[in-house]
């Protein structure tokens, strides 16, 4: 399931190749044809490979192409190809509903970033980053006017580009009109913790009634996605309201949302 190679290395762009994917597959038959062919040299192994020598040339000693360079990040974490039932796609799964649900992916970097909330602390985020293998900081904690942010230290890029290949989108998030597929490929059990963390972000408390409203600026289809998610992984009811859900008490209480 995603994240993949491929996936992940068409998150770059790349002047010469349309498809960075092809960029890696024809890196990873230079270093192979080289490895077979120690005494090569960057004429003999373009030719072979009908690839220019130019090309060739900075393969064969030690440059390696930012897709490639993310894959083999990617794959020291273990976030690439995992497993449905796996701890590290529970992990994965919740991170996003966290960024979905809370925070963002710039598309200049792709570093993403989750904001704290009233039932989402600090912590809980840290931990979520965590969880994955990489260590947090707090952005704009002393900055007035600015909203406290929770970054990775390290790898948050491929991380972020990560999360993109598993529907995550960049930039602005208001355009979105479906859940991400993986929300549908890993066991019930992560998907109720998907929508709990994300109801937890964007639920609204109310001082005269028990119900907790989810406001999402998202197109219609979104909301009818989300909704379908929340009648999967619960009993109780949860009707579709203008720009978003309304969760009754019962089904927050049965979802675990004070």
């Amino acid at each position: 399931m995603e994240p993949t190679a491929k996936a992940l290395s068409r998150t770059y762009s790349d002047r010469v190749y349309p498809d960075p994917w092809e960029k890696v597959l024809d890196y990873r038959r230079v270093r192979e044809y080289a490895a077979e062919h120690p005494n090569a040299g960057r004429v003999r192994v373009g030719r072979a490979l009908n690839l220019p020598p130019g090309r060739v040339r900075g393969w064969l000693k030690d440059a390696v192409p930012d897709p490639v360079r993310g894959i083999n990040t990617a794959i020291d974490h273990g976030w690439l190809d995992p497993e449905p039932k796996s701890e590290m796609v529970a992990a994965l799964v919740e991170l996003l509903a966290h960024v979905l649900a809370g925070g963002s992916i710039p598309a200049g970097n792709y570093v993403p970033a989750v904001t704290p909330g009233k039932r989402v602390p600090s912590q809980e985020l840290r931990d979520a980053f965590e969880h994955v293998g990489v260590e947090t900081r707090a952005r704009n904690a002393d900055t007035t006017n600015r909203a406290t942010e929770i970054v990775p230290t390290c790898d948050g890029t491929v991380l972020g580009r990560c999360l993109v290949a598993m529907g995550a989108p960049m930039g602005v998030k208001t355009s979105l009109d479906h859940l991400p597929a993986v929300v549908w490929d890993v066991p019930q059990s992560v998907r109720r913790s998907f929508a709990r963390i994300y109801v937890r972000h964007r639920g609204l408390n109310y001082a005269d009634k028990s119900t907790t409203q989810v406001q999402v600026e998202r197109p219609k289809s979104f909301i009818t996605e989300l909704r379908e998610v929340l009648d999967d992984v619960l009993d109780e009811r949860v009707t579709t309201a203008d720009a978003g859900l309304t969760i009754s008490a019962a089904a927050a209480r049965e979802l675990g949302v004070e």
